[in-house]
């Protein structure tokens, strides 16, 4: 017999992506054909697992979900589902706008989903994943919602207070995907850095990222979203001593003035960001540290937008990533602060501090030629292997570039590349034989 096909569309960031191929190993497991990509997409069956963060994001969710409707009014797909931050949040207006969604469901719907297909819900493969990405890496997310209020962000809205794993699960599920393959693991949640606080009562991330750096098998172990607040300096010491964990860290800073950080209800000062960029700096040498800023927060001046491009000056943080404010309905800013920026000064702002971040960019890659990195390779394409040094992390950051000139490289292993040039963001490199 055939099976059943599904395909499963995954819009907004990688802690979705988990949920999605959670998803599929659980569809698969009742005998489901599953497909990830949207322009292969040929299932009579569709689920759409949406995004609810910021403005852009909820518009790319609504016109997939909108592009798969018109197919479902049109007899192309059979069965239309929506699940997801978006739809979990808006659920009620979204079944009253788009009738062609045969159901809307919150986040958390595995098991109503699975049921809806046709199947049951099989309890020993809850942590277990149908990869979406390459065969080398994973996402493992060690954690589901928030227990920060910050002031623009919808996030604890839709996914509740704080929820650690227990460090024994985390480790389990690292074990079963080093027997899939991955050797490359991005460590994700929310706010990282409070983990275990709600379970063990106390900060653990150290502890977690040491019992997974033990696993035979794990090359390296990358570290996504953590909070400036609070920070868990005995983690610093596992980044430091231990080989396979990545001298990098994602943690968003959003601002630096501390009338902004304030309105923000971000409990950090200016000073003690700072203090905190250097005491990474100098616990882990070379660490890159990727962050987010934020332009355009209600009542932003124009002196305090400069704070912050003179803190992306000083600092020259490696990896950088700016969005402007959007207005979110149920958050502290949305009911309490005028979103008085223009969209126009609001890209005016977001603009120039990319640009900044372009120059620090290519100084920084300046100074990478004639060294020589590990690299893991995850694609060919056209004249040229594309790979990551510990430094990038998949989708987001820098690649390097190799030319297939060089010669024949194996996908998923990892080479020692000699840094050649750079362009733009990106590395050029040959490999040392």
């Amino acid at each position: 017999m055939r099976k059943k096909k599904v395909d499963i569309i995954c819009m907004g960031c990688s802690k979705n992506l988990v949920d999605a191929e959670l998803l599929a190993k659980q569809l698969e497991e009742n005998g489901f054909e599953t497909n990830f990509d949207p322009a292969k997409s040929s299932a009579k069956t569709v689920v759409i697992n949406t995004c609810g963060f910021i403005g852009d994001a909820k518009e790319e969710s609504i016109n997939q979900i909108l592009a798969f409707a018109e197919k479902r009014k049109n007899g192309k797909i059979d069965k239309l589902l929506v699940m997801g931050c978006l739809s979990g949040r808006y659920k009620d207006e979204l079944t009253k706008e788009i009738p062609e969604v045969d159901k809307f469901y919150g986040k958390f719907s595995w098991k109503e989903v699975v049921a809806d297909l046709g199947g049951e819900y099989r309890p020993q493969c809850a942590h277990t994943h149908k990869l979406s990405t390459p065969a080398h890496y994973a996402y493992v997310k060690i954690s589901e919602g928030c227990n920060r209020r910050c002031a623009y962000c919808a996030i604890p809205l839709i996914t509740g207070e704080y929820k650690s794993r227990p460090i024994e699960e985390i480790v389990a599920e690292v074990k079963g995907l080093v027997a899939q393959g991955v050797k490359e693991f991005q460590i994700i949640a929310q706010d990282l850095t409070y983990y275990g606080k709600d379970l063990y009562g106390k900060f653990a991330i150290a502890e977690l990222v040491e019992k997974i750096s033990d696993v035979k098998g794990v090359e390296w172990i990358r570290l996504h979203y953590g909070y400036p607040t609070q920070f868990p300096y005995d983690l610093l010491k596992v980044m430091r001593e231990r080989d396979n964990v990545c001298k990098y860290i994602d943690i968003a800073l959003q601002h630096i003035d501390d009338d902004i950080l304030k309105a923000m209800r971000r409990p950090i000062t200016a000073e003690e960001t700072k203090q905190l960029i250097r005491r990474i700096r100098e616990e882990v040498p070379g660490i890159h540290i990727r962050t987010t800023l934020m332009v355009g927060f209600p009542n932003e001046t124009e002196e305090q937008f400069q704070r912050l491009m003179d803190f992306t000056r000083e600092f020259k943080l490696e990896r950088m990533g700016a969005f402007s404010y959007c207005e979110e309905e149920g958050t502290y800013a949305g009911d309490h602060l005028k979103d008085n920026i223009s969209d126009e000064e609001k890209e005016r702002r977001h603009a120039l501090l990319m640009r900044l971040q372009e120059r620090i960019a290519e100084e920084l890659n300046r100074e990478k030629i004639g060294q020589t990195f590990k690299v893991i390779i995850d694609r060919k394409e056209g004249d040229y292997f594309y790979g990551r040094t510990e430094f990038d992390s998949p989708e987001v950051d820098p690649e390097v570039l190799i030319p297939v000139a060089n010669g024949e490289l194996t996908i998923g292993e990892f080479y020692r590349v000699k840094i050649t040039n750079y362009e733009y963001f990106d590395l050029m490199g040959e490999v040392v034989r």
